[in-house]
C-alpha cells in the first residue's frame, strides 16, 4: 500500500495557512548570492555548519526544516539551506518555494556509533556492504525515493529478543526518517531494522532532536545514530562512522 509522507503534507496546510510574504524577495541564484542575507538552517546540521562560512551572513537555527520553511513563508529569512530530499518534499507541497540551481555542498551520509565500539560498527559496515552487493539497497532507493513520489514502506519484521538496540533518529526528515501516526519510518529506520537484524538483537528507535544524537549517543542512551547524519571530520573527533550509504547535497530554498 502506498504511504504519503504524513509530516510534509500537514506542514504542508501551515504553510499554506501562513499567509503571505511580509518581506519582499531578495534575488538568490547561487550559493554566492548568500552574502549577507538571513539564512534558516536546521539546528545541529551540517547546512549550520557550512553556512558559518558565508560572509556577513546571519544564520537562524529551527528545529526542524519545516519550522525553518515557516519563517522563509513569512519573510523573516532570506533562504533556507537544508538537505536536498527533504528540501524537494518542503518544495513539492508549498509552490510559493523553490530550490535555487546551485548546490551548496556535497557530503555523505554514515551511521554513527560510540568511539570505539567496533564490534557493533563492524556488524553495520557488514549489513551496509550486503545489502548493497545483494541489491536489497537499490529496492529501498526505489521505495523511498521513487519517481513518481508515492513512497512504498518495504516490508521488514524486525526480531524478537530481550537484546535490544537503540537507535537514535530525528523523525523530521523524511524520506530518511519520519512518523506516521506514532511509528517512525523512512529510509534510516528500514535500514536500522536490517542492521539489528543482523547484529542479532531488537530494534528500538528513539527519536530526539537531532542536535542531541551525539550527546545522547556518548551518554549510552542510544547505541548508534541513523538520522541522514554526515561524516563530518568535527563529528569523528566524537564518534565513530561506518561507511558511507547515501550521497547527498546541501541545497538552497528560496521564495518564488
Amino acid at each position: 500500500m502506498k504511504k504519503i509522507i504524513s509530516i510534509v503534507l500537514g506542514a504542508a496546510v501551515v504553510l499554506s495557512a501562513a499567509g503571505c510574504s511580509k518581506k519582499a524577495s531578495v534575488k538568490i541564484d547561487s550559493a554566492a548570492d548568500l552574502e549577507g542575507k538571513v539564512i534558516g538552517v536546521q539546528a545541529g546540521t551540517t547546512g549550520e555548519i557550512y553556512v558559518e562560512d558565508v560572509k556577513d551572513a546571519t544564520v537562524k537555527s529551527f528545529k526542524t526544516g519545516i519550522d525553518a520553511a515557516l519563517a522563509l513563508k513569512n519573510g523573516a529569512i532570506d533562504a533556507i539551506v537544508l538537505d536536498e530530499l527533504p528540501a524537494k518534499e518542503i518544495v513539492k507541497r508549498n509552490n510559493s518555494l523553490t530550490i535555487v540551481n546551485d548546490n551548496f555542498a556535497a557530503e555523505e551520509y554514515a551511521i554513527a556509533v560510540r568511539k570505539g565500539n567496533t564490534e557493533l560498527l563492524d556488524s553495520i559496515n557488514a549489513t551496509i556492504s550486503r545489502i548493497k552487493t545483494d541489491g536489497t539497497y537499490e529496492n529501498l532507493i526505489n521505495a523511498f525515493m521513487p519517481v513518481d513520489g508515492n513512497i512504498v514502506i518495504p516490508e521488514v519484521a524486525g526480531i524478537e529478543s530481550k537484546d535490544v538496540v537503540k537507535m537514535g533518529t530525528n523523525a523530521s526528515f523524511p524520506p530518511f526518517e519520519y512518523t506516521e501516526g506514532t511509528k517512525v519510518v523512512g529510509f534510516d529506520a528500514t535500514l536500522s531494522t536490517m542492521i539489528a537484524n543482523d547484529y542479532g538483537k531488537a530494534l528500538q528507535i528513539v527519536d530526539m532532536n537531532f542536535d542531541g544524537l551525539i550527546a545522547a549517543l556518548q551518554s549510552n542512551a542510544i547505541d548508534f545514530i541513523a538520522a541522514g547524519m554526515t561524516a563530518t571530520d568535527e563529528r569523528r573527533q566524537n564518534v565513530d562512522f561506518s561507511e558511507p550509504y547515501y550521497k547527498s547535497n546541501q541545497v538552497i530554498i528560496i521564495r518564488k
